[in-house]
């Protein structure tokens, strides 16, 4: 159950940002964001894992159009110090090995994480 915000209680979230040009199907698409998922949860710090658990683990799934576009959405967070994860798929399935697919950004605040994400179109 969710918690209401307080007015001077920071909003958490995480984005998963996938590549459209791709064309991956529904569940290769759902791994690779559970992959990205996972891997920027790890490199979040303790308390934004903690807070973001406690307001109901909210994500939201993004895309972009090319590699390059995910590439500067990663480099727009690493810039503001947000935790990010690059997926690169091991090719056992429907893609070449090595093939980047994803970028998990936080848990962190969402004020900070819309900083990178606001223009992106939901997936």
């Amino acid at each position: 159950m969710r918690n209401e915000l307080s007015t001077t209680q920071k909003e958490y979230k995480q984005c998963i940002v996938l590549r459209e040009d791709l064309k991956l199907s529904k569940g290769k698409a759902a791994v690779q964001a559970a992959h990205a998922s996972i891997l920027s949860y790890e490199r979040a710090p303790v308390r934004d894992r903690r807070n973001w658990k406690n307001q109901g683990q909210k994500k939201v799934a993004l895309r972009v159009q090319s590699l390059s576009e995910l590439y500067e959405v990663r480099d727009d967070a690493e810039r503001l110090g947000l935790p990010c994860a690059i997926v690169e798929d091991a090719g056992l399935t429907e893609i070449p090995p090595g093939t980047v697919t994803a970028l998990g950004i936080g848990p962190g605040r969402a004020d900070e994480i819309d900083k990178v994400t606001k223009d992106l179109d939901l997936f």
